[in-house]
């Protein structure tokens, strides 16, 4: 009987330390265009709050909400387009408050090309192939094909388009010379490994890339979560927003 109470008793401390340990963690569902802002974001936020854990998983807008929408277990999603989480907010998938956290800039980048002329070298003879990210799916991708349609571009160069899973597919593919130039997030183009040129396209070509943020599980369930968003959005963050070329509300 006493060997029973203290093996019940072991069981019961295991699982709290198991919940307090799960508690502590936050896995982030984030836009591959946060890369970097998020590396520093999470060094920050865990120098602080040494108890903290804090995931990141980076894909394409677009895939995301579809794992998050199959049951994939996130606490959090930071979009980079706002469109995705109104998606799952008006499917019921999430409840929570949705926040912008910054506004993101389009910009063509190349390790090969002359940018000093602009957009209109994507139609020069030798580029080859452009990199997008697939527009379905990722917000970069679909401004830069707006971007495109609006200087008349588009019919000129679609068939020198490659399709990129995400921003970050495609930031390789101009690296590696996949293609000749990409269309990426200016919040990578300006990443110190990106060794390259870049050329930031006027917004009025694009709707604004308003990227979004909201809880999939209630803070309750995960306070460190909530805590975690509550860093993201404060003055301590607004500098690594702004080292990345973000415009923070």
């Amino acid at each position: 009987m006493y060997k029973l109470k203290i093996n019940t008793k072991i069981t019961f401390l295991a699982l709290l330390f198991s919940l307090n340990i799960q508690a502590q963690t936050v896995k982030v569902a984030a836009a591959s265009n946060l890369r970097f802002v998020l590396d520093e974001i999470k060094e920050k936020y865990e120098m602080a709050h040494p108890k903290a854990k804090i995931i990141i998983n980076l894909g394409a807008s677009g895939a995301l909400v579809q794992q998050i929408a199959n049951g994939a277990d996130f606490d959090l999603f930071m979009a980079a387009d706002k469109v995705f989480p109104e998606k799952l907010k008006a499917e019921g998938i999430v409840t929570g408050k949705i926040q912008t956290y910054a506004f993101g800039k389009l910009v063509i980048w190349s390790n090969t090309i002359d940018l000093s002329k602009g957009l209109n070298c994507v139609a020069n003879s030798d580029v080859k192939r452009i990199a997008i990210a697939k527009p379905e799916i990722a917000p970069y991708g679909k401004r830069a094909i707006e971007c495109l349609k609006y200087y008349k571009l588009f019919d000129k160069v679609k068939t020198k388009i490659v399709y990129a899973d995400n921003i970050a597919q495609t930031a390789q593919f101009a690296q590696t010379g996949n293609a000749e130039i990409g269309f990426l997030a200016l919040s990578l183009a300006m990443a110190p490994e990106m060794k390259g040129t870049y050329f930031v396209l006027d917004t009025k070509s694009y709707k604004p890339v308003e990227q979004a943020m909201v809880l999939i599980k209630s803070w309750q369930k995960n306070p460190e979560a909530a805590k975690f968003v509550k860093f993201v959005l404060s003055n301590q963050c607004k500098p690594i927003f702004e080292k990345y070329g973000f415009l923070v509300p």
